[in-house]
């Protein structure tokens, strides 16, 4: 059931990526950078069409974090980007490069491998300091957005997207085995909700600025591993017995695939095309 819950969850993210960077580049014409290209792309109807995906995409991603480790649940909605170009073959009638087959595949066994290696258990509860540390690296996040501001790179925003996007999946990951009522009165609700509202902001800056396909695998990869090392350091994620060499290698082929299959990916400019 909760590999089935992972599968939806990639399908909408990978739907919401294709949306939302549309509607990013047809408003790159117009100034405004961080929460004012953010306040105005609200006003688009694609861009909410995928922020409806990504935001369902999340929602079943929490659901999953209640009894999976960061480390899958990560990796699997890192997967949306592959889901893409499968949706390409099928719909819009791409003929595979031979790259791509090849990222595909090893995309799919680093998953299985993933899969195989995970051990279900409920997450660690954030200790105080846990919960402070989340918030001075939220704080640092918003601060160094001010900096990308200046710039015209897209990398630090794709970075720093990834980094908030990081944040939310470590305070979903403690948040999720709690009661849906008991969530507004805790603390860290309210900081997920921050940090979620932080990476969207960033991720509009980045897809602005650089190749929309390129930007998403670089959030992606950085909320990968941020999210999976404090996962297993902090928040009591567990790997089955002799596992740990597999779920780094595992761990190291998605990021390495999600990367590639990013940089030689036909899915937005095609969208963009359509548009």
């Amino acid at each position: 059931m909760d590999y089935g819950i992972l599968v939806a969850s990639a399908a909408l993210y990978a739907m919401g990526i294709v949306a939302q960077s549309v509607a990013a580049r047809r408003a790159g014409n117009q100034p405004g950078v961080g929460m004012k290209l953010l306040a105005r792309l609200v006003t688009d109807r694609l861009y909410l069409v995928g922020f409806a995906g990504q935001a369902g995409g999340f929602a079943l991603a929490f659901f999953a974090r209640a009894s999976l480790p960061l480390y899958l649940v990560q990796t699997a909605s890192s997967s949306a980007i592959g889901l893409a170009t499968v949706f390409g073959v099928l719909v819009l009638g791409w003929r595979l490069r031979t790259a791509e087959v090849v990222t595909l595949v090893l995309l799919a066994s680093g998953l299985v491998v993933l899969a195989g290696s995970s051990a279900p258990s409920v997450a660690d509860d954030l200790a105080p300091s846990g919960v402070l540390v989340l918030a001075c690296v939220l704080a640092g996040t918003g601060l160094a957005m001010f900096r990308a501001a200046r710039s015209d790179s897209f990398l630090l925003p794709a970075v720093l997207s990834g980094v908030a996007f990081a944040v939310v999946a470590v305070a979903s990951r403690s948040l999720a085995h709690l009661d849906l009522l008991a969530l507004p009165a805790s603390p860290l609700t309210w900081l997920m909700v921050l940090a979620a509202v932080l990476g969207q902001a960033s991720m509009a800056v980045a897809l602005q600025r650089g190749p929309a396909a390129t930007v998403v695998t670089t959030a992606d990869a950085t909320t990968i591993v941020l999210a999976s090392v404090t996962g297993i350091t902090a928040l009591g994620d567990r790997v089955v017995d002799g596992g740990g060499p597999a779920v780094v290698l595992g761990l190291t082929v998605v990021v390495a695939g999600v990367l590639v299959l990013g940089h030689r990916s036909r899915a937005v400019t095609v969208a963009g095309e359509a548009g």
